[in-house]
């Protein structure tokens, strides 16, 4: 019987590319454990023999081209000579594959790793996987099962090759549709982000040992600044009790609110700009929807009041993820007793209300009409931060003998629009100048600073929030050096207080990172991977 370590930890494989489903050039087979070197001698070898014997493997971190048999011997295949006590009998092959050998601690998973990179076609990956399979049977008992889903990324975590923040920035990477979601990705992968939450907290836990030592050895004592890790910027002297402390602690906590003004662009980001189309019945934001589209997205009918509920499609615009809404067709308050229409316009203004980009589209033979009910949607909605990104289209201008473009913007009080476009979804006339606005308004709301030019839409220095779990935990750090600032200020009735604040501030920073317990983030966020990741 071949070694293996039955007690210790498990050796894990699972296919983590395309293929098996379908057939590719390529798949990628990874197996990744204590035992994941002597299952690859195991699937070179010619012969049970040679897996007694352990053959030689390729070199470490070089690909090897190598022919892969099933480890289950075949005695009609084998001659005379071929059998001597059942160790000798040939094996079928499997495919001819490249092979890459990691030693750990120098892998992915911090864990010896094989990568197997075999053709693509079902009947090899299954192939391949049920020869893994079988490598848990005699006679070769290994510790090896198939992998969960995001194991492999859960067992580097756990060896310190990513940290939290770097695992949720692959997940996102993993599911990424557009270029600037990549970009964002792979920026939160290359730390800064942990970098700036673990160089805050340290901070805070530096201040943190400045109140454990005036509360063990009392403010009479000479407590040096720098013993602590703070240089001496300031001049000599107490501010309280807490001395230097407090400004240092108003600073990061001014950081942590500017780092918090970012009007969510970093999750707008990831997660896609809202886009809602919204108009009167008939207006053709059917008919636009279905051209963003490329697509027939939704039904366009010259009966009003065809679309009844909220049509979403998902659109690249720029390299931002967008998804644009098609919504019912909106009348004033108490002009239908269609219990069906007006829970349309219902979700029409809830589309609205949510949107980061409006577009408002009137029926131009009709546009007055189209005006009021736009103005009875915007009159519910605080319209302060997105006048910017509110664009009025007026559609049908193919069935007017003759525009009045002086009077385009005519009856729009509620606010104020920021474009006016003239367009005929019927001939496509003046589509092409109202896309290229509308991407330039999706890139304007992920921009960093507003400027878009060179389409700089992350921002190059520093980091961005990109979850809501990331903002929930800074705005918690913020809200207790808030506090801090308070209690500090009452001196030594209230030191202790003052330094849980501290504490309370430091421990949600590193619920980001993965300083502190977060089984419960771990659960969710792996469970969302696919397998072989």
């Amino acid at each position: 019987m071949l070694n293996s370590s039955i007690n210790g930890p498990e050796t894990i494989y699972a296919l983590s590319s395309g293929g098996g489903a379908a057939a590719t050039a390529v798949a990628v087979v990874r197996i990744t454990g204590p035992e994941s070197h002597l299952a690859l001698q195991t699937l070179l070898s010619k012969t049970q023999k040679e897996s007694y014997e352990k053959m030689k493997l390729p070199e470490a971190r070089y690909a090897a081209l190598r022919m892969l048999y099933d480890p289950i011997s075949s005695p009609k295949d084998s001659t005379e000579n071929d059998v001597d006590i059942n160790v000798g009998m040939k094996r079928n092959p499997l495919d001819s594959s490249l092979v890459l050998l990691f030693d750990g601690p120098k892998s992915f998973t911090g864990e010896d790793m094989i990568e197997i990179h075999s053709h693509g076609s079902r009947a090899v990956v299954q192939g391949v996987l049920s020869a893994l399979e079988r490598l848990a049977s005699p006679p070769y008992n290994m510790n090896i099962r198939p992998a969960e889903r995001g194991e492999f990324t859960q067992r580097a975590y756990g060896s310190g090759k990513l940290g939290l923040v770097e695992v949720e920035a692959l997940a996102d990477l993993i599911v990424a549709d557009t270029s600037y979601q990549r970009l964002q990705a792979l920026r939160q992968m290359d730390g800064r982000l942990s970098d700036l939450y673990e160089g805050w907290r340290k901070e805070l836990i530096k201040g943190l040992a400045h109140a454990e030592a005036v509360i063990d050895f009392g403010d009479d004592e000479d407590l040096d600044d720098d013993d602590l890790g703070f240089e001496d910027d300031m001049e000599s002297g107490q501010m309280g009790v807490w001395g230097q402390i407090r400004p240092k602690m108003k600073d990061l906590q001014l950081k942590m609110e500017k780092h918090l003004s970012d009007a969510q662009r970093g999750e707008i980001l990831r997660d896609g700009v809202k886009v809602a189309i919204v108009g009167v019945p008939n207006a053709g934001k059917s008919s636009l929807i279905n051209l963003l589209a490329a697509r027939d997205a939704a039904i366009v009918s010259p009966i009003a009041g065809t679309t009844r509920d909220v049509v979403e499609v998902t659109l690249d615009l720029g390299g931002v993820r967008c998804i644009v809404s098609d919504t019912a067709g909106v009348r004033e308050d108490g002009t239908t007793d269609d219990i069906i229409e007006i829970e349309g316009i219902k979700r029409a203004r809830k589309a609205a209300e949510d949107a980061h980009v409006l577009v408002c589209m009137v029926d131009s033979t009709d546009e007055d009409a189209g005006i009021a009910a736009i103005d009875d949607i915007l009159k519910d909605i605080n319209m302060d931060d997105k006048k910017k990104n509110v664009v009025y289209v007026r559609n049908k201008i193919d069935l007017l003998e003759e525009l009045d473009s002086a009077n385009t913007n005519r009856g729009i009080s509620s606010v104020s629009i920021s474009e006016t476009f003239e367009i005929s979804c019927e001939t496509s006339k003046g589509v092409d100048s109202f896309i290229k606005s509308l991407t330039n308004k999706v890139l304007d709301r992920v921009s960093v600073s507003g400027d878009i030019a060179g389409n700089s839409v992350v921002e190059d220095e520093g980091a961005v929030i990109t979850r809501a779990r990331h903002r929930r935990h800074v705005e918690s750090a913020a809200d207790a050096l808030r506090r801090f600032g308070m209690r500090s200020a009452e001196g030594y009735m209230a030191l202790d207080l003052a330094a849980e604040e501290l504490r309370l501030a430091a421990s949600e920073l590193g619920r980001i990172t993965g300083a502190v317990d977060v089984e419960d983030v771990l659960d969710v966020l792996f469970s969302d991977f696919c397998i072989g990741k």
